[in-house]
């Protein structure tokens, strides 16, 4: 009887108020708590906007989210590029095109904001796809996203779209179709779905292996982008910026190693141009270091730096 009473005595002393005992595994907490610090600090810069800002932050490990007005319909300007970059690899894959097709340049085909396509010659200079593909993203080539629409058509773009569920995302017009936005058909996207198609390429349930990979490589093309100013140089990020007046964006996946992440930021409504590209910046440069220092410490929080 003494013995058993000892033993007792021994568990009950082990055993702490939250009835856990030397455990075997660290809980989550500690990265809850820096996890919900993280989106203290990005409404706080939503609250300090003078405009309307939306976004989600995608952990692409555990699964968690974060939304600001993440169901808020809202132009997007040159990231509904990125729709269209999904939709010409789609049809690549099913055999309806592929990324080597040729074309060459007509002058008819020629719009505003085309860094490269108003410099090349018509009638003459021949482009893949592909090439048309690189300079949308890299340059937000807008001659070269119009040739690209015209090739994969609007309507399979939004029927993709549909077959994804993703229903508020709408290609309406074309670029520098100043005519179709006056009337109020502007592309758009919400945060919730913009990161619902990131996810689904990234997760191979859209495009094969290869084609996706090489979308991943043409959307990771360097570019002049408030969320890549927001990263450390030797950040990887395939993303997409768009502009338009008083509307600045800027969505796409950051490579973290061991702890990818999706993120999506809209806004509209502002006053100043420049306080919507800084506002990106600082949630791009908030939401790497929290994936970057978690993906470089214990469960316990502990980062051990290689010397």
């Amino acid at each position: 009887m003494k013995r058993f009473l000892l033993s007792l005595i021994a568990v009950l002393v082990c055993i702490p108020a939250n009835s856990q005992c030397c455990p075997d595994k660290p809980t989550t907490e500690k990265r809850q708590v820096l996890w919900q610090k993280l989106q203290q600090e990005l409404s706080a810069v939503d609250k300090d906007l003078n405009g309307v800002l939306a976004l989600a932050v995608k952990d692409l490990t555990s699964g968690e989210t974060f939304f600001i007005h993440g169901d808020e319909i809202m132009p997007q300007a040159s990231s509904i590029k990125i729709a269209v970059l999904a939709n010409l690899y789609l049809q690549a894959q099913q055999g309806k095109l592929k990324l080597t097709d040729e074309y060459v340049v007509r002058k008819e085909d020629l719009v505003d904001g085309s860094d490269i396509m108003l410099g090349l010659t018509p009638g003459v200079t021949r482009l893949t796809l592909r090439d048309l593909a690189t300079m949308m993203v890299a340059v937000s080539d807008n001659s070269a996203t119009n040739v690209l629409i015209g090739r994969v058509g609007m309507e399979n773009v939004n029927a993709m779209l549909d077959s994804l569920g993703l229903r508020a995302t709408r290609l309406r017009r074309q670029m520098m179709d100043l005519k179709a936005a006056s009337e109020g058909r502007e592309n758009v996207y919400t945060p919730r779905e913009m990161m619902t198609l990131l996810e689904t390429i990234y997760r191979g349930k859209l495009l094969n292996k290869e084609m996706m990979a090489d979308f991943i490589r043409v959307l990771s093309t360097h570019k002049e982008s408030s969320l890549l100013q927001g990263l450390p140089d030797d950040a990887v990020a395939a993303s997409k910026p768009g502009e338009l007046e008083a509307v600045r964006n800027d969505s796409g996946i950051i490579f973290v190693k061991n702890r990818p992440y999706i993120l999506c930021v809209m806004t509209t409504y502002l006053k100043d141009e420049k306080e919507g590209s800084a506002a990106i910046r600082k949630i791009t440069a908030l939401t790497y270091s929290y994936f970057d220092r978690v993906s470089r410490a214990s469960d316990y929080g502990r980062v051990v730096s290689p010397k």
